[in-house]
């Protein structure tokens, strides 16, 4: 593992957890018998899909402290309202496993992720040749999530109005987080290969990321400067393209939930993603309850399926 890896992965759980704690907030489908696809579409028909889901992923698909908080280990901080909860419940899983982690990374799919005083296992171990639908969220963490969010909120104040971020990582017309994108997708379709390898019959439903980011000017919750929101939007929005293009190849869904107006610094009734002081209960920078349903809906509609089920989650 490089250098700049291993500080990267050290900083999604620090973020989900130190910034949270300060705040006081204490993861392709192949055709089958229940598959139907067109030369155009790999959407799949939704019959079966419910009878062994698996969810793989990240903190996006996890759900760090949003109510209810459940599993095994507990710092992997999953919530039974995250999203792949909800297109459970929707489909009426007969099996179900929730295999997501918060700081999860592609290596993690295949190797145990350490956490403080345990592990979580590798996610791919959830999957069996039986399973029917996996969703995976992953990439994010790969290419930095945490070490950009936290170090372009650092350097705002230098230069609210221009763009010390995009300074800091772009060096003599190098963009050092641009070209992270053709390893972050290229892990990500090894993630797809292994996933095929291990569920050959699996509808793969691959979810892109939430938009955090206002199209233009910041706000408290988002205290960016102007310049480095431009930045990062046009950053995140080709991590998605990277995702959806991996999810191409493999011939698997890929879920756009990538729908402006939404973001850090929407009204709180419109608000998929809180802020760095979260009004509801979830991780700073990270998707709430709102958020969580928005994504399941888009999950649900990529299988054929109607709307998710947002009634009280089993405990």
């Amino acid at each position: 593992m490089s250098a700049a890896r291993t500080a990267r992965r050290g900083g999604a759980p620090a973020l989900v957890l130190a910034l949270a704690g300060a705040l006081g907030l204490s993861g392709a489908g192949a055709a089958n018998a229940d598959t139907e696809t067109d030369t155009n579409t790999a959407r799949p028909a939704a019959a079966g899909l419910g009878r062994e889901y698996v969810a793989l992923g990240d903190s996006f698909t996890a759900g760090p402290f949003i109510p209810p908080q459940y599993g095994d280990p507990a710092l992997c901080l999953r919530s039974r309202s995250n999203y792949p909860n909800l297109v459970a419940r929707t489909l009426d899983a007969a099996e179900f496993t929730d295999a997501s982690c918060i700081g999860a990374e592609t290596e993690d799919m295949t190797s145990a992720q350490n956490l403080a005083l345990t592990s979580n296992p590798p996610q791919l171990d959830s999957l069996t040749p039986d399973t029917t639908l996996v969703t995976l969220g992953i990439g994010g963490n790969d290419l930095g999530y945490a070490e950009i969010a936290l170090k372009c909120l650092a350097l705002a104040p230098t230069d609210l109005d221009g763009d010390p971020c995009r300074d800091h990582y772009i060096d003599q017309g190098r963009d050092e987080l641009r070209s992270r994108l053709p390893g972050v997708g290229e892990d990500i379709g090894a993630v797809l290969d292994g996933i095929r390898e291990r569920s050959p019959d699996a509808t793969v439903a691959v979810v892109g990321y939430l938009a955090l980011l206002p199209e233009d000017d910041g706000c408290l919750q988002a205290p960016y400067a102007e310049g480095d929101i431009t930045y990062l939007n046009g950053l995140y929005r080709e991590l998605n393209a990277v995702i959806e293009k991996e999810a191409a190849d493999a011939g698997a869904v890929f879920v756009d939930t990538s729908e402006p107006g939404h973001d850090m610094c929407a009204p709180p009734g419109e608000r998929w993603v809180e802020g760095i002081f979260p009004n509801r209960p979830a991780a700073p920078i990270h998707p709430n309850a709102e958020g969580m349903a928005a994504i399941g809906d888009r999950v649900a509609e990529a299988l054929g399926v109607e709307g998710v089920q947002r009634d009280s989650p089993r405990v």
